[in-house]
């Protein structure tokens, strides 16, 4: 990606996000049996000890949105993520419930803090369609980072044993760290920075109304994270449909995990092409619920065909899920951007996260308890709820990018 040379800003960004992404893939690739085998925790404690911390990483995605205006998004980037890494390393540490959900919930707060620096980060220092295709060749970054560390975790894998989880525990959290590497000293390459990241600082502008108060940002934000719980699909949703309701080898979701991962690669910098117009973004929505409708279909399908017939099925889901990836994740950044007052960056951007962390703290649940648990009608249910997410998110944009035509007309009149 040339265009990654260019801008000092989004080579510090991808340098940081190459390294983070990397730790991520391997521990999501051990984290589970490191905190069943290495802690001592059962699953269902492991479970409520998560969503616990996620609860806590909703209400920081918030909160950083106020810390991004108040002391610039740069440098709060840069301290959650060091931040992160140390509390990964806690990971190492932990031996019971209690120093899990203590731990984990440092992890999940500096990672929320982390994400709503970046988006506002980004939506201070581009502009226009800039910061819909930084964000998505960042992504992209993300996405690579995250298969190659989930390749590299194979080792841990291999080995089997507690101590082997633990060391890579703690590599993760080391790379973490190193992940402030390339943001250390930005100000000072890059003068302008400062100018653009305390913009708010100090004025009447971190102090006006909150974001909670615009109707339009608020409800694109809800609609936009029930379409978002399709991230537990990859995650959660096909593993256990593919291995306990299908005929397909299991080994089948190591391959759809791939065909996501190169789908995302190849295609999501194509697919955030034009949503920094609103009308654009509402059609690129719309589409990605269509698409998830029709992946649940598949899935549902899935689960009645013989081994071979399912594993072609479930391969066109995972290709139709990554397309509605692509789409809706480019829809929602030109929504999150051009809805949010450019004045209170930080605010508007955190409560966008917020809403993004809602969707990671709740999707688990909302595609177990319907699709998994309850078969076809189960996922017909799903695929409904992210269509009708999908056509409503793209009629309240519609609607806001009329009002906004005909303000721009009664200005020009007068």
């Amino acid at each position: 990606m040339p265009e990654l040379l260019r801008d000092p800003v989004e080579r510090a960004l991808a340098a940081a996000i190459a390294a983070l992404s990397l730790s991520r893939g391997m521990f999501f690739a051990v984290s589970a049996l490191y905190f069943t085998r290495g802690v001592g925790l059962s699953p269902a404690a492991v479970g409520i000890g998560l969503t616990a911390a996620g609860a806590v990483g909703v209400l920081a995605s918030y909160a950083g949105g106020r810390l991004s205006d108040r002391y610039g998004a740069d440098r709060l980037q840069q301290w959650a993520l060091a931040a992160n890494g140390l509390a990964l390393l806690g990971y190492a540490l932990a031996r019971d419930m209690v120093s899990f959900v203590l731990v984990a919930a440092c992890v999940s707060a500096s990672r929320g803090l982390q994400s709503t620096a970046q988006m506002t980060l980004l939506a201070r220092w581009y502009v226009g369609p800039e910061r819909v295709t930084v964000r998505a060749r960042l992504r992209v970054v993300m996405n690579v980072g995250i298969g190659v560390g989930t390749l590299l975790a194979g080792l841990a894998l291999v080995a089997d044993t507690a101590t082997a989880y633990r060391l890579t525990v703690v590599l993760v959290g080391t790379i973490t760290l190193l992940a402030t590497v390339p943001l250390v000293g930005l100000r000072r390459r890059v003068p302008e920075l400062a100018g653009r990241m305390d913009a708010s600082a100090g004025t009447e502008a971190r102090r006006g109304p909150s974001p909670l108060r615009d109707r339009t940002y608020v409800v694109t934000t809800i609609l936009n994270a029930l379409l978002a719980i399709h991230f537990a699909l990859t995650t959660v949703g096909i593993p256990l449909w593919v291995a306990d309701h299908t005929n397909a080898p299991t080994v089948v979701v190591s391959a759809l995990l791939v065909v996501n991962t190169g789908y995302v690669a190849l295609f999501q910098v194509r697919a955030s092409r034009g949503t920094q117009d609103l009308r654009t973004a509402g059609r690129s929505v719309h589409r990605a619920g269509l698409l998830l409708f029709l992946a649940c279909l598949l899935l549902a399908l899935a689960g009645h065909l013989g081994a071979a017939a399912a594993t072609a099925v479930l391969l066109l889901a995972a290709l139709a899920s990554s397309a509605a990836e692509t789409r809706g994740e480019a829809g929602s950044w030109g929504m999150a951007f051009e809805l949010a007052d450019p004045a209170r960056a930080g605010a508007y951007q955190g409560l966008s996260q917020t809403g993004v962390a809602l969707s990671l703290m709740l999707g688990p649940a909302v595609v177990t308890t319907t699709a998994v648990d309850h078969g076809t009608p189960g996922w017909i249910l799903l695929g409904a709820l992210f269509t009708a997410a999908g056509v409503a998110s793209a009629a309240v944009v519609n609607r806001a990018a009329a009002r906004r035509g005909q303000s721009s007309e009664a200005v020009t009149a007068s």
